[in-house]
């Protein structure tokens, strides 16, 4: 059965979260990069935004991919990826208003402060094989420099109102992630919309140091998923 009381999680061993100002989320997203590969970002370990109300939480550096992992068409993440993370939150607002908001991927930059550009390269609904090129800040690390990494996202599957899968690399100047895949599952529950999420980076230059790199993988999809709360819910109570 799934919980859906957003202020209590399912897993006893989810971290407690910690309060941020939009500021550090912001902070936390840019380092993050990200975002899935999109690319997300983020120096510095940290828990999840305590709004963003995130339950089942999973970082791993290590080779062995949770056996429960996100599908999206029967396709999740790469299984053999040193780097993956997964998280989820409870947003009290439409299926459809979540998943409108989420797949309007021109619009993130109105609600993701971290997201510095986006372009769609082919017109029309979001579908199989539709790709888009976004870019957002990535700070200084002890091996890399500050830069802007550039995403370019392929969407391998979506299936409305259910889920979407995309993949894509992330270059910037003196940093590179070979290839991110995010999933996201959108599960309607009683009051409002569950929604996991789950990606994986791999590359040569992120693998050198796992341990690091997970470190600004997760706080930016945990971020993210704050983000999006906040934007469903506020849109949802407006109308």
């Amino acid at each position: 059965m799934i919980d859906t009381n957003p202020s209590a999680s399912p897993n006893p061993r989810t971290p407690t979260s910690t309060a941020r100002s939009p500021r550090r989320q912001a902070r936390l997203r840019s380092a993050l990069l990200v975002i899935p590969l999109a690319a997300a970002g983020l120096l510095g370990a940290a828990a999840a935004p305590a709004h963003a109300a995130t339950a089942g939480q999973s970082a791993t550096s290590g080779h062995a991919t949770p056996p429960d992992s996100l599908t999206c068409g029967g396709e999740g993440i790469d299984p053999t990826a040193k780097l993956h993370y997964r998280t989820e939150t409870f947003i009290k607002a439409p299926l459809s208003t979540v998943w409108n908001l989420h797949t309007d991927v021109e619009g993130w930059p109105s609600w993701q402060a971290p997201v510095t550009s986006m372009k769609r390269l082919d017109p029309g609904a979001l579908r199989k094989g539709s790709r888009f090129r976004w870019t957002t800040p990535a700070p200084a690390t002890p091996t890399t420099p500050a830069t802007t990494l550039v995403i370019t996202s392929t969407v391998q599957q979506i299936k409305h109102n259910r889920c979407i899968r995309w993949t894509g690399p992330a270059i910037g100047k003196g940093l590179r992630i070979d290839e991110g895949i995010h999933v996201w599952n959108f599960i309607k529950v009683k009051g409002g919309v569950l929604v996991r999420t789950e990606e994986s980076w791999t590359g040569d230059q992120i693998e050198a140091d796992p341990a690091t790199s997970i470190k600004y993988l997760a706080p930016g999809l945990d971020a993210w998923l704050a983000d999006l709360k906040a934007a469903a819910e506020a849109r949802s109570y407006h109308h």
